[in-house]
């Protein structure tokens, strides 16, 4: 009988995540780990992308961490040159690492706005890059997936840098899908909607780094009001989308943007 599930199988990928260090990136690590994948972790957050790569090996499987900051490429290209080393080829890029931004566009510093373009922006064109690379000197084959967001489907105040650079994200990836093409090279992005991580604690959060928890769980209802199944999403959700994209079962998806986000935009 034939394995359905077996496609979806990363056993021998040698698969490179920025930002797994929590959130979303920890999650697509965790389960990448679960079925197969050998991991080299990035993340500015070392200890915490350490933590996660010592859970996985912990579970049975191969996993390696080292800080990583995104608006550095050198940092990238080192990245992926870790995963060549180690393990002779690239086979999955997951530019995950970003930050969230809420800010009127008459208030926005260029040092905030500089700030902003070089980790959601070029943090990612340097990962597809090194990728890029790497993959179009192997045999053919790889994916690389891309995470953008929901804000940039609908127009919201204080969103405009953010939804503005992960609608460059999405740009970036069907250019990157065209050029990678001829080898087999996929590229994809994936536009996560309302999804509940470290990410949603932010505007919640004083100075001294505590989360007023009737605040975080206002600013939840809020968000799946906005969706028409009145719900959010967690991390699994959009790291199975992950495993989609990274596994054989995605074979002929490229150039596109998935969307898991509750329906959001459809209504807002």
């Amino acid at each position: 009988m034939t394995d359905a599930l077996a496609s979806f199988r990363l056993d021998g990928k040698v698969a490179v995540l920025t930002g797994g260090g929590s959130g979303i990136g920890k999650a697509t690590a965790e389960l990448f780990g679960a079925v197969g994948a050998k991991l080299v972790l990035g993340d500015i957050d070392e200890a915490g992308a350490e933590a996660t790569a010592a859970e996985i090996r912990e579970g049975g499987g191969e996993a390696v961490a080292q800080r990583c900051d995104i608006t550095v490429k050198a940092d990238l290209d080192a990245l992926v040159a870790r995963a060549v080393a180690d393990h002779g080829r690239l086979d999955v890029m997951g530019n995950i690492a970003g930050v969230p931004h809420n800010q009127m566009i008459v208030d926005v510093t260029e040092d905030e706005l500089d700030r902003m373009l070089a980790i959601n922006l070029k943090g990612p064109f340097y990962g597809v890059q090194a990728a890029l690379a790497q993959m179009l000197s192997q045999d053919e084959g790889g994916s690389i997936i891309n995470v953008a967001s929901s804000g940039m489907d609908f127009a919201a105040p204080t969103l405009s840098v953010y939804a503005m650079t992960k609608a460059a994200v999405a740009s970036l990836s069907r250019t990157a899908a065209i050029e990678g093409a001829h080898k087999k090279i996929r590229v994809n992005t994936i536009a996560p909607g309302a999804t509940v991580s470290a990410f949603t604690e932010v505007s919640v959060t004083d100075a001294e780094g505590n989360v007023n928890p009737d605040a975080l769980e206002g600013k939840i209802k809020m968000l799946a009001g906005a969706s028409p199944m009145q719900m959010v999403g967690d991390v699994d959700d959009q790291a199975n989308l992950m495993l989609y994209l990274a596994s054989d079962a995605s074979k002929f998806a490229t150039g596109q943007i998935w969307r898991c986000n509750g329906g959001a935009p459809m209504v807002w």
